[in-house]
Parts: C-alpha cells; sequence; structure tokens
C-alpha cells in the first residue's frame, strides 16, 4: 500500500516572506553622498577627533567639523553661551571660534580618527579673520585632500557674528562678491583639486537681500555647490533679572540666537533660497531643527539635507538617532520611501489642507486625551482601594473594642 500524500499548507504570504524595508534617509549634498540627510552643524561639540568621533557613531550622515582659523585660538571670554531653560525656546552663544587650527582639521589622523569605521563623509569648515586668511586655508584644504583624499567637502562660513571687532561678510554683498570671486580664481579651484565648496549664510529678513545673495551665489556657482541656512541671528541679548546683568561676558553681552527661536526664520530662508538660487547649488536648512518633524519641514520647503547644531550642542550626539527615527517615522505614515519623495514639494495653502491640519490635531489631542485618562483612571483606581482599605481597617477596629469590651465587663454582648 502507498501512503497517502500529505496535504500541505499553503504558502506564505510574500509579505512574510520579504520583509519590509524602512524609508531611506540618504540625500546628497554637492555631490557628496550622506548616509542620512540629517547631520551636525559645525558649531559646539565639534572641535575635536574625540567629538567628531561620536558624531560619526550616530545616526548622523555626515561628520562636519569647527569652523577652524589659520591658527589655534581659545575665544571669546567665558560665560559665552546660555540656554533658556524656561520654555526651552532660546540659546545663545558667542564662542568666538575657538578651534584648534586649520592644520589639525585637515591632518589625516584627526580625520581617521573622527571617522573611525563608519566611512561617512568628513567635511571641514573654515572662517578665516581676512580674505587672505580663508584662501591660505582653502590652499591647506586642497593640497590635503589632494594628497590622502580624505576631504569631502569645505565649508566657506561666511555668516559668523560673534567675531569681536569684525562684520559678518554676507551682510556686505560687494564684499561677499569679491570674496566668492577671489575664491572662484584659486589655482585648486581653477584645476579643481579642491573638494565642493559650501557657504555658511546668515539669515536675511528682507526681499531685495533675498534677490541679492541669490544673485551672488549664483554668479559663483561653478564654485558655491551648496548654501547652508541659517547661521545664528546677530546681536541678540538676554538678562539675568536677578543679578541685573547680561547672561553673556563677552561683547557687551551681545550673541548669536539659536535654538526654536529662530526655526521659522530658518525656514523661511531655506524656502526663499531654494527658489531663487540655481539648480546646480543645493541648498542645507539649518536653524532651530530639534524634531523630526522640524527636519521634514526643511526638506519640504527644498533642503537637500539638514543640520542640527544647538539640539546637539544640548543633547549630545543621541540627538541625531532621536531625530532620524522620529523623520523615519514620519515617512513611513505619509507612505514616502525615500527622501526624493516629497523633498521641494511644499503644497500651497487649501481649504481641503487645513481641513486635514484640523483633522490631524484633533486626533492628536483625542490621542493625549486617551492617554492622560489612563492615568487619571488608574490613579482613580488607587484612590478607590485605599478607601476600601480604609472601610475595612475602621470596621475591624469596631468589632475589636465591642469584642474587648465585652471580655473585660465593660458591657456584654
Amino acid at each position: 500500500r502507498h501512503a497517502r500524500p500529505q496535504k500541505t499548507s499553503p504558502s506564505a504570504p510574500s509579505s512574510l516572506s520579504t520583509p519590509i524595508m524602512a524609508p531611506s534617509l540618504e540625500a546628497t549634498v554637492a555631490g557628496v553622498r550622506l548616509t542620512s540627510c540629517v547631520y551636525n552643524a559645525s558649531g559646539p561639540r565639534t572641535g575635536s577627533s574625540a567629538a567628531l568621533a561620536k558624531v560619526g557613531a550616530s545616526s548622523s550622515g555626515g561628520i562636519l567639523a569647527k569652523s577652524a582659523t589659520v591658527e589655534s585660538q581659545t575665544g571669546n571670554p567665558q560665560p559665552r553661551t546660555w540656554h533658556e531653560t524656561d520654555k526651552n525656546l532660546a540659546s545663545l552663544n558667542s564662542e568666538g571660534l575657538p578651534n584648534s587650527g586649520i592644520g589639525y582639521y585637515v591632518d589625516s589622523a584627526t580625520i581617521k580618527e573622527s571617522v573611525g569605521e563608519t566611512g561617512k563623509p568628513y567635511m571641514v569648515s573654515i572662517s578665516g579673520h581676512t580674505l587672505a586668511d580663508n584662501l591660505k586655508m582653502l590652499e591647506t584644504i586642497a593640497a590635503a585632500s589632494k594628497e590622502d583624499g580624505l576631504i569631502s567637502a569645505v565649508e566657506l562660513n561666511l555668516a559668523c557674528p560673534n567675531v569681536i571687532g569684525k562684520p559678518i561678510i554676507a551682510y556686505d554683498f560687494d564684499q561677499m562678491d569679491d570674496v566668492l570671486g577671489a575664491v572662484e580664481a584659486l589655482p585648486c579651484v581653477v584645476d579643481g583639486t579642491l573638494p565642493p565648496l559650501g557657504v555658511k549664510m546668515p539669515p536675511y529678513f528682507d526681499g531685495p537681500h533675498f534677490d541679492r545673495a541669490a544673485e551672488i551665489l549664483n554668479a559663483h556657482k561653478s564654485v558655491v555647490k551648496y548654501a547652508a541656512s541659517i547661521n545664528t541671528v546677530g546681536n541678540a541679548f538676554a538678562i539675568d533679572a536677578a543679578a541685573e546683568m547680561p547672561v553673556i561676558s563677552s561683547k557687551g553681552g551681545f550673541a548669536g540666537l539659536s535654538g526654536p527661536a529662530v526655526r521659522c526664520t530658518a525656514l523661511a530662508n531655506v524656502r526663499k533660497m531654494r527658489e531663487l538660487l540655481d539648480p546646480a547649488i543645493d541648498v542645507v536648512g539649518v536653524g532651530g531643527v530639534e524634531t523630526g518633524e522640524d527636519a521634514f519641514a526643511m526638506l519640504l520647503c527644498g533642503a537637500a539635507a539638514v543640520q542640527v547644531g544647538t539640539a546637539h550642542w544640548k543633547e549630545g550626539p543621541k540627538c541625531f538617532d532621536r531625530i532620524c527615527e522620529e523623520l523615519t517615522a514620519i515617512m513611513e505614515e505619509k507612505g514616502y520611501t525615500s527622501v526624493e519623495d516629497f523633498r521641494g514639494k511644499l503644497k500651497g495653502w487649501s481649504k481641503e489642507g487645513a481641513a486635514v491640519a484640523r483633522a490631524a490635531k484633533k486626533a492628536k489631542q483625542e490621542k493625549a486625551a486617551k492617554a492622560g485618562g489612563g492615568a487619571v483612571s488608574a490613579s482613580a483606581k488607587k484612590d478607590a482601594g485605599a478607601d476600601v482599605y480604609m472601610l475595612v481597617s475602621a470596621v475591624l477596629a469596631v468589632l475589636v473594642a465591642i469584642l474587648l469590651g465585652d471580655k473585660l465587663g465593660v458591657y456584654s454582648i
């Protein structure tokens, strides 16, 4: 006798055999591939290879070093930083570019210690005291890059407001044009040995200023490959009411404003720059980014990638893991598989969109209320349990008193 063929169970659905891929956060800035569209801004926690290695070990898509000067310098007197803690909206800094000098940041040992085994792109930032300083540092970077190929890009800071006695270059449009013209004429730019160059821009507030800044950048698009907007809002001021003095010691208390307080200004600058700049020039959004939703908004406005400064300063490199996780969750919810699915695709205001926003807000409030109600319910149950316990205890105490009274002959039962 032949064995009866056994029934086979139906094959498992293909969704079980093929894992669902998480959305990709990869991005490209100035031709440089980033493992994530979120990476660090040049600023606090970026001055040493040890600090940069922590950035590299996080979800940051790249590693951007502290803005360098020709020689090392200690920066402005302390205290030169301040965080508003009541509402956590604003931070001030007047660091004055403390750094180890350009030689340190282009040294192969520094770069290898910073990058480790991650393979992430390493980028250098410079902010010379003079045009000659900047040109000299660019030549130094080009020479180092030609020798070992470890530097992926360069960011020229045209926006620092915290060097005492020095103006913000990108607010003086003629000077900005001259600087970029001189950079364009450098032999290392002409022969292509300088890595891709980006510029760090200050915030603009007036239409004609946006137009003029974009006009200059477009005129030098052969050398300017991205614009990072924005740096801090210069000349902000905060007072310690108890001590009746500024919270910052240098520059008479004036400092650069950062954090959530500048987010709307940063979004406006990213949006306007993306509208006005040549498509060959990427825009990197920076300013007030603390959550995945903040990063999402920057990308919607057209940013190719997003830098994080103040959140990194306050929270440390773990902020990159959190922000990337939050951005991934938003993309999954909306069905986006890559940053390119929505980058620069900001929708115009509409009644339909407003209805969607109201529904989302209502759902968020209901979720919060439900979570809060659960907490209240648990508390109420706890209180109810305590009341029952007290009642039972009181009844037992009365019974014990009656029994004792009977035994001692005080009264009989």
